[in-house]
């Protein structure tokens, strides 16, 4: 597996398309094989809105320069208010060749 570089940025967290606030993110992305690109790390938005978002399956990250992003949460939905969560990125990746260390 190949490490490719990381993508940060910000962007809008959606639900069917429906905006639920705006995130910070933060993935590391790799290459498992020449033709596949994957990659987890976190997103940070309003406690109330993550919570929210949490046991959603329809979610999506529209990232400020126009990519959008198919995510899923990796991690268990925390017990007090929390801003931060991990995720994986399933869908929307640009290819290997694309991404900078």
């Amino acid at each position: 597996m190949r490490y490719l570089g990381a993508l940060r940025g910000t962007g809008t967290l959606e639900s069917s398309g429906e905006a639920m606030g705006r995130v910070d993110y933060e993935f590391d992305g790799y290459a498992p094989r020449p033709d596949q690109v994957v990659a987890s790390g976190e997103i940070r938005m309003d406690a109330d809105a993550l919570s929210n978002a949490f046991g959603r399956r329809d979610l999506s990250l529209r990232t400020d320069d126009g990519h959008v992003l198919a995510i899923r949460f990796s991690g268990k939905r925390q017990s007090a208010p929390n801003n931060a969560a991990h995720v994986d990125v399933y869908d929307g990746l640009p290819p290997a060749k694309r991404w900078r260390r």
